[in-house]
C-alpha cells in the first residue's frame, strides 16, 4: 500500500546509507594500518560494485525499456492506440495508421475519421471501429481489407471506444453529451444510450455484465449494468483527481485509474479504494499485463510508471521507464509483453502553455524487455 511503499523506500535508503558507512569504515581502517594503497583500491572497487548491485536489487526494476521507434510521416495530432492481430492501429489526425507490429512497416490506412480518438475490434464479425470525435460517428471497417464499410451516428464527441465480449456490443464514451452509445455490431445501430453524470473518459468491462467508466470531471468511476443499460453506482476516486486511463484485472476485480500523479486502485465490487501509488505527471493511459501482473501508466512528462501487483491488495512501484515527452496514451500486448505509445517531438514552450508538435516527427514507441 502507499504507506508500505514509502516505508520500503525509506528502508532501502537506510540500508544504502548503512552500506556507505561500512565502506568508509573499512577504507579508513586499511589506511590507518598502513595497508598498501593498491590493495585499498581493489577492496574499494569490489565494495562499490557490490553496493551497486545491492542498490539495483533494492530498486526492483521491471526490465522494460524503450527498444524501438516506428516513424509515421503523416501530419496531425493523436489520441489512443490499439493492437490487434500483430497490427498497431494509431489514431492520427483525420485517419488511422496501421503498422506491422514487428517491423513498423505501414500496411494500411483508415481514412476520413476526422477527430479520431480510439479503435476497437470485434473478431467475431471481422470488423474494426473508430470513434470520430468531430464527426460524432463510428467508422466501421473490414479487418482483413481495411475497407470502410459504414458510418454509424452516435453521441456527441465520441472519445474512447471498446468492445464488450459479454454483451457483444461496441460502446463509445461521448465526452460532450455525457453518455454512452451502445452499438449492435450485427445490425450496426445504436441500441441504447446510457446517460452519465459527467464526462466519460475511458471504459472497461469485467466480461461478466458490468462496465466501468472514468468520469473525468467528477473524479468518480461509474458502474453500469450492460444487460439493463442502467448506472448502478458512482464511486468517488478521492484523493485521485482527473481520472483518464483505466484498466482492469478481471481475476482480482481491481480497477486501475490513472489520475493526476497517482494511480488509484479500486475494488470493482464495492468501490472501496484499495491503494494509491505515485506515477509520472500527465497520465492519459493505463494498461494491464495479466501474465506479468504489471500495471503500466503512460505519462506525458516522458515516463511509463510500472506497478507490480503482488496480490489483490498489495502493489508496488518498481520502475519509471523513460520514453518521450508527449507519450501519454498506451496499448499493451499481453501475449508478447510489449507496450506501445504514440508520441512526437515537441517545440519548447513556457510551463503554462501546451507545447506544439514538430511536424513530421510523429512516431510509435515500443517499450519491451530486450
Amino acid at each position: 500500500m502507499c504507506n508500505k511503499n514509502r516505508r520500503n523506500g525509506l528502508n532501502s535508503a537506510f540500508r544504502q546509507n548503512q552500506y556507505l558507512c561500512l565502506v568508509s569504515g573499512i577504507i579508513f581502517f586499511l589506511l590507518k594500518n598502513n595497508v598498501m594503497k593498491s590493495t585499498c583500491k581493489l577492496v574499494f572497487s569490489a565494495l562499490v560494485l557490490t553496493g551497486s548491485y545491492i542498490s539495483a536489487v533494492s530498486q526492483g526494476t521491471s526490465g522494460f525499456r524503450l527498444t524501438k521507434s516506428y516513424k509515421i510521416a503523416s501530419s496531425g495530432g493523436w489520441d489512443y492506440i490499439s493492437v490487434n492481430d500483430n497490427k498497431i492501429y494509431a489514431s492520427h489526425g483525420t485517419q488511422v495508421n496501421i503498422l506491422n507490429q514487428k517491423t513498423g512497416d505501414s500496411i494500411g490506412v483508415i481514412p476520413n475519421t476526422t477527430g479520431v480518438h480510439g479503435i476497437a475490434f470485434d473478431e467475431s464479425v471481422g470488423k474494426g471501429y473508430t470513434s470520430n470525435g468531430r464527426l460524432n460517428t463510428i467508422t466501421v471497417f473490414d479487418l482483413k481489407t481495411n475497407n470502410v464499410l459504414k458510418e454509424i451516428p452516435v453521441g456527441q464527441n465520441p472519445d474512447a471506444i471498446m468492445y464488450d465480449p459479454f454483451s457483444k456490443k461496441i460502446i463509445t464514451c461521448n465526452g460532450r453529451s455525457h453518455d454512452l452509445s451502445v452499438v449492435d455490431p450485427v445490425s450496426e445501430q445504436v441500441v441504447a444510450t446510457i446517460p452519465l453524470e459527467g464526462k466519460p473518459e475511458t471504459a472497461v468491462s469485467d466480461n461478466a455484465g458490468k462496465i466501468y467508466i472514468n468520469i473525468e470531471d467528477k473524479n468518480k468511476i461509474a458502474q453500469v449494468d450492460i444487460t439493463t443499460n442502467q448506472v448502478l453506482n458512482s464511486w468517488p476516486l478521492s484523493p485521485g483527481e482527473g481520472p483518464t486511463g483505466l484498466a482492469i484485472d478481471i481475476q482480482t476485480k481491481r480497477l486501475f485509474a490513472g489520475c493526476e500523479k497517482q494511480l488509484i486502485v479500486m475494488d470493482a465490487t464495492n468501490g472501496n479504494i484499495v491503494d494509491k501509488l505515485p506515477i509520472g505527471n500527465g497520465c492519459d493511459g493505463v494498461g494491464y499485463d495479466n501474465g506479468l501482473k504489471y500495471v503500466f501508466a503512460s505519462c506525458g512528462e516522458g515516463v511509463v510508471t510500472v506497478v507490480h501487483q503482488v496480490n489483490a491488495n498489495e502493489f508496488e512501484v518498481i520502475d519509471n521507464v523513460p520514453t518521450k515527452r508527449s507519450a501519454r496514451t498506451i496499448a499493451v500486448d499481453e501475449k508478447l509483453h510489449e507496450v506501445f505509445l504514440p508520441a512526437a517531438e515537441m517545440e519548447s514552450a513556457p510551463a503554462v502553455e501546451r507545447p506544439k508538435m514538430i511536424p513530421g516527427t510523429f512516431q510509435i514507441l515500443v517499450v519491451s524487455r530486450p
